[in-house]
Formats: C-alpha cells, structure tokens, sequence
C-alpha cells in the first residue's frame, strides 16, 4: 500500500481529504490488522493533533474520506453529516443494467444479525429512511457503471439501495453481491460548505480495479462525474 500522505487530495488548516484504498479499514478491526488509526501519526503535516476521520467509508470502499485536524473542525464537519449537508458521489460498476437512465431510490434501512451471518443491513419500513438518486453513466458486458448520491448517511446505504432498489448488487460485494472479485464502489466527490471559507472539496480518480473492468476515467469526465 502506498503511504497515506501520498494519497491526500485536499489539505489546508482544518481539513484533509484522503483518497481512501480499498482494503484500508477506518476503524480497527477486531482482529487487529493495520487500520486508518495507524497511519493518523504520518498524516499530522507539522501540527501536533493527529487529524481524525469525520465519517466512515467501509472496509473495501476506496476514494473521498474527510479528516478533520481539530477538535473544533471535527465538530463542526461532524455536525454537517448528521444534518446532511455535505455533497457526496460514489461511483460502482453493478451486476446488471438498469432499464432506466436514473432515478430516485426511497428503502428505509434496519440492522439484522446471526450466529451464523453477522450482521448486514435489510429494507425495512420500521427502519431509518434512506434516500439515494442514482444515475446510469455507461454500460459494457451486461454491467453498468453508475453514479450515486445518497441524500441520507446509513450504513451500508449505498450496497442496499444497489441490491435492494435497483435490482443488481454492486460488483464484488461480499454482502450483497456475488462476492468475486473486488468490490467496485468508489467514494468520486466530497464537498463540505465552510461559510465564508472556500468549501473543502476533492475528487478522487477512479482506481485501476475499475479500468481493469473495463470502466475508464473518460466516462466519468464525459458525464461531468
């Protein structure tokens, strides 16, 4: 793995913005495998504070991951998400092609968990809401390549919202996909309003997993993606 200053796409006094790997976890895992925590020390850039991250990205997810580097900044980014006022796209390849262009999926989402499953994510109308615009961006080989913008911040939502509201599970999704080969979700854009101080805003480019599927930058950029 590359080191995780080379992978920083947006830094100034409050904020950073890493270009998340795949396989890098946010939080440590109970097993004790290297973790986004054991790399905070090398991402301080001449401050004291270690930056902490802001939100989470799963486990396999890559790409936008927002840090903030004060308490006072963590605070304030932390309250954007929990009002839902921060700009996000995600990209995924999906196991399938949608018969529409685009449109707008509405599934409330509830936690479930077995001895012999762990836990996963179910629609569920007792559940919290959920809401994600979704938007067809190419095809090729009977999969898509779509973009996402969740409206709310679930866990899992963007997997669930796949499988459950389009119909196709997110290529290599070892949950609610067939599981073979990488997972191909990728967090594209993150933009978080800042008053009168320019917003904290990166893209990240799309990883070599999906150009090896056949998905290239040249998509995203001929859709303003």
């Amino acid at each position: 793995m590359a080191l995780l200053s080379d992978c920083v796409i947006f830094i100034d006094g409050e904020a950073i913005i890493l270009d998340k790997p795949a396989g890098l976890p946010v939080d440590a895992p109970r097993d004790g495998s290297i973790s986004l925590e054991n790399h905070l020390a090398s991402l301080t850039f001449g401050f004291q504070r270690w930056p902490l991250p802001v939100h989470r990205l799963d486990r396999d997810t890559s790409g936008c991951l927002l840090l903030a580097r004060n308490p006072k900044s963590h605070k304030r980014f932390a309250a954007a998400f929990e009002a839902g006022t921060v700009e996000k796209r995600y990209v995924a390849v999906v196991d399938g092609v949608p018969a529409e262009d685009e449109g707008v999926i509405e599934l409330s989402l509830s936690k479930v968990s077995s001895a012999a499953k762990g836990w996963r994510m179910i629609p569920a109308k007792a559940g919290k809401a959920a809401v994600t615009h979704w938007r067809k961006i190419g095809e090729k080989d009977g999969r898509a390549l779509i973009a996402f913008e969740p409206r709310t911040g679930r866990t899992h939502q963007i997997r669930v919202h796949a499988a459950h509201g389009l119909g196709f599970g997110i290529a290599g999704d070892p949950v609610y996909g067939n599981g073979e080969g990488p997972m191909l979700l990728h967090s594209r854009f993150l933009s978080i309003a800042r008053g009168d101080k320019p917003a904290a805003a990166a893209t990240a480019p799309l990883p070599a997993t999906f150009m090896a599927a056949g998905f290239g930058q040249d998509m995203l950029e001929n859709a303003g993606i």
